[in-house]
């Protein structure tokens, strides 16, 4: 059982060590949803699934979870400015961003990514104050240039 000592800052300094890609995750319903993600990966190669961690302070995740597909948009390195518009909480994200609907779910697929996953949501596991979410792979694609990174707190990217 891990350690209810640890201390949050220290946790999030630490862990802030390790790079991660930073994503948009959108689904379609009444109208198009999306939050800002960087705690995404790769879970299985057969059958093809991935998992994602949104907050459970999310108010965007609920309207995901409901509508039962999502896609992950990896972003790109100049799609900063999406990224943090995604994370705040509220108003309509999708004011000037540009986007088209995903073909095998409808959910909003943004131009630019370098790359997008589309799923259908399989499980939700309690996991601390996030959810564990796996989703199985629908549909995929790849865009061009370089991932948007997060590292140490700020943005940036890597030369190929």
């Amino acid at each position: 059982m891990a350690s209810a000592s640890i201390d949050a800052a220290r946790f999030r300094e630490v862990l802030g060590h390790f790079a991660s890609g930073v994503t948009v995750v959108t689904a379609s319903g009444e109208d198009p949803v999306g939050f800002t993600c960087q705690a995404f990966a790769a879970l299985s190669l057969d059958p093809a699934m991935v998992l994602l961690a949104p907050g459970k302070n999310s108010t965007s995740w609920p309207k995901i979870a409901e509508a039962g597909s999502f896609c992950v948009n990896i972003l790109a390195a100049d799609q900063e400015a999406l990224a943090r518009s995604f994370a705040i909480s509220g108003g309509d994200k999708f004011t000037g961003v540009a986007w088209e609907h995903g073909p095998a779910t409808g959910a909003p697929l943004l131009e630019g990514v370098v790359a997008w996953v589309e799923c259908e949501l399989e499980q939700i596991f309690d996991a601390g104050d996030h959810e564990l979410v796996t989703g199985g792979v629908l549909a995929l694609g790849v865009g061009t240039g370089r991932p948007l990174l997060f590292y140490r707190g700020g943005f940036g990217t890597f030369r190929a």
